[in-house]
Parts: structure tokens; C-alpha cells; sequence
């Protein structure tokens, strides 16, 4: 495929507009931090842009580009594993001060609001990636089993058993530091 032209551009912006908040979302929940989910939302966007005819035949382009991100997103970690540096300021927990949460105005609520945010963050990050990427998609952005296998190719009955273990393991974590999980 050659060049897009305008129309061709308007039709793959017609497409994946609606798709896009919950792509992002998505590859923030892959990434983990702001700067990797910019790349990685980037990259998979050039990635289909020149693939427009076949965006444009498939049924469900929801679950198709949530597909290639997933893909993308696994290809790029098992090229870079051994590669990647990690600064020892990396921030990987967005709004962690006051001042960048959203909240309503109340010190005392808002400072508590940012302490749970901050234990199921840590809470999260001792789950395995499998269970850490299902609890995630499930509870946090409300995709469906058949949704996330689509995404991940993982069989349903594997996918309720690792949401299963997540949520019980995320309580018991949660539990110990005081805090309940409502998953």
C-alpha cells in the first residue's frame, strides 16, 4: 500500500477514534508508567496505520487493535528484557503527590485516597504478570473474559482461574497491610 491520501486518512481516523481512550488504557495497564505507554501506544498505532484495508474488513476493531497492542507490547518485552535499564528514579506510580490527584477538596480524604492508591499499586506489583495483566483488565478497565481472551489468546477457564487466584492473593496482601480489596 502505497501513500494514504486524505479520504484514507479520515477513514482510519474514523476507525480508531472510538477505540483510542480505552488503547491507551491499555497500554498504560501493559507499560506500567507514562513514558513506555506513550511509546508503546505510538508504535502501535504506525504499526496499523498502513494496514487501513484491513482494519477496515475486520468485525470487532476493538478487540483486533487491543490484540496487536498485546502482541506488540510482548514482542517489544522479550527483545529488550535483558537490555533495559532501569533509572533509580523511575516513577512507576503516576500522582504521587496530592497536588496531581483528583480529588474533592478534602486533605484528610485526598491523603487517604492516595495511601490506598498507593498499597493496591505496591499490592499489585507482588502478583505475577499473568495474574497482575488479568486483575487488571477485568476490574480495573471492565474487560470482558472473552474480551481478554481475544487480547491474550489464553483460554476463559485459565483466565477465571488466574482472576480467581489475583483477587484472593491481592486480599491477602491488602489484608496483612490493613486494607480490604473489593474486586
Amino acid at each position: 500500500m502505497g501513500p494514504l491520501d486524505h479520504s484514507q486518512r479520515a477513514s482510519f481516523d474514523a476507525l480508531i477514534k472510538p477505540h483510542l481512550d480505552r488503547l491507551y488504557r491499555l497500554s498504560f495497564r501493559l507499560a506500567g508508567n507514562k513514558a513506555e505507554a506513550e511509546d508503546l501506544f505510538q508504535d502501535v498505532l504506525t504499526k496499523i496505520f498502513p494496514r487501513l484495508d484491513e482494519l477496515i474488513d475486520i468485525d470487532e476493531p476493538g478487540s483486533w487493535l487491543c490484540r496487536v497492542m498485546y502482541n506488540h507490547f510482548i514482542d517489544n518485552r522479550r527483545r529488550y528484557a535483558r537490555q533495559r535499564l532501569v533509572s533509580v528514579s523511575e516513577d512507576r506510580l503516576p500522582g504521587k503527590s496530592l497536588e496531581e490527584l483528583p480529588g474533592n477538596l478534602d486533605p484528610v480524604a485526598d491523603a487517604e485516597r492516595l495511601d490506598n492508591i498507593m498499597r493496591l499499586q505496591r499490592a499489585l506489583s507482588e502478583l505475577s504478570e499473568d495474574h497482575r495483566l488479568v486483575v487488571l483488565l477485568h476490574d480495573s478497565e471492565g474487560y470482558k473474559l472473552t474480551e481478554i481472551q481475544g487480547v491474550t489468546g489464553t483460554p476463559v477457564g485459565t483466565l477465571k482461574s488466574r482472576l480467581h487466584r489475583a483477587r484472593a492473593r491481592l486480599r491477602e496482601i491488602l489484608a496483612a497491610d490493613g486494607t480490604e480489596y473489593a474486586g
